[in-house]
């Protein structure tokens, strides 16, 4: 089986207010150099639908996804229906049909859009000296314990070899948060199934263009959550090294987290600064929630607007630390063509 790894330092989509170009699929993978994203599109249209034992229903400006550019009235009308999971329907009418590019969403029933290779997608933030991860804490510093140079005394001629160190606080880059970080009695590092962080089915949720920093239930309601990573995809990973990082950031309401944490999710992330709003003195119900259930919290992830809604796995295990509750970890998703 061939396979290519996506590797993009930013993410593209773009949350209101950010003076950033909006990127689509094949514009961000040009970006990163290595392959194109399948093309995927949407089709928006209106549609009267009348049902065998009375009543109607209309729909105006409404959004699908679909499988091609090429798609048919005839085909937009049975995916709507399956979509909606209409029941004893008479007839439906779809009009003002327009098909554009456009990422899926995870319309039910629509055909995932695949590629023709295995794919590895990079979902992590490069650590480098120095920088910020999150406003207020150290970065990393990163220097060399032993040199090649001064390690030359040590082998035999021409052999050299470097030993690095690095101190920093766990939360840098992009990292995982286990129930430890929040409760003294929680599951630390060491203690987190692998299970819980390997090879999960990722749900992503497209949540660009959204008018709300807030992330509601109704945004997610849809979502087949259970058993799965769902991953934030926000668009706010494109101000990641810029003061805008860390400023009026989207986040996830404690309303929301708890329903995750009801319909089984198995894992959290979000391409932003912070699951929670991070109101300074405030309370954090979306940390408290999702880690009280025992459902990890992945921050700081980008690369979301490479991946399809469904069909991808996430990959982000830390080291086993004991009594350490949160540590970088190098997220991937490998996505299978």
């Amino acid at each position: 089986m061939s396979s290519e790894v996506r590797g993009p330092e930013h993410g593209s989509g773009i949350w209101p207010g950010c003076a950033v170009a909006v990127q689509g699929p094949s514009m961000s993978l040009a970006r990163s150099g290595i392959i194109a994203l399948v093309t995927e599109y949407r089709a928006s249209f209106d549609a009267t639908v009348t049902f065998l034992n009375g009543g109607g229903l209309t729909a105006s400006g409404f959004r699908l996804d679909v499988p091609g550019p090429d798609v048919a009235a005839s085909d937009v009308r049975a995916l709507f229906v399956q979509h909606l999971g209409l029941l004893m329907v008479d007839r439906t009418d779809i009009t003002n049909l327009q098909v554009f590019e456009e990422q899926h969403k995870g319309s039910r029933g629509v055909p995932l859009a695949t590629g023709p290779r295995r794919v590895v997608v990079e979902l992590n933030h490069v650590i480098r000296a120095g920088m910020t991860t999150y406003p207020g804490l150290p970065g990393p510093e990163i220097r060399p314990h032993l040199t090649r140079e001064a390690s030359q005394a040590q082998y035999a001629p021409g052999t050299e070899f470097q030993i690095d160190y690095i101190s920093m606080v766990g939360n840098t880059g992009t990292y995982l948060d286990s129930p430890f970080h929040r409760y003294a009695s929680g599951v630390d590092l060491a203690g987190l199934p692998l299970s819980s962080l390997a090879d999960l089915p990722i749900v992503v949720a497209r949540l660009t263009g959204s008018s709300q920093r807030g992330i509601e239930i109704a945004a997610l309601a849809a979502l087949p959550v259970a058993g799965c990573a769902v991953l934030l995809h926000t668009g706010w990973d494109a101000h990641w090294g810029t003061p805008a990082y860390g400023q009026a950031a989207p986040f996830l309401t404690g309303a929301a987290a708890q329903w995750l944490v009801d319909t089984g999710a198995a894992l959290v992330g979000i391409d932003a600064v912070n699951i929670d709003d991070p109101v300074p003195g405030g309370e954090r119900p979306a940390h408290s929630t999702l880690l009280a259930a025992g459902v990890p919290v992945l921050e700081h992830l980008t690369g979301l607007d490479q991946l399809p809604a469904t069909g991808a796995h996430l990959h982000a295990a830390p080291p086993r630390i004991e009594a350490f509750s949160t540590f970088p970890v190098r997220a991937y998703a490998v996505v299978d063509g």
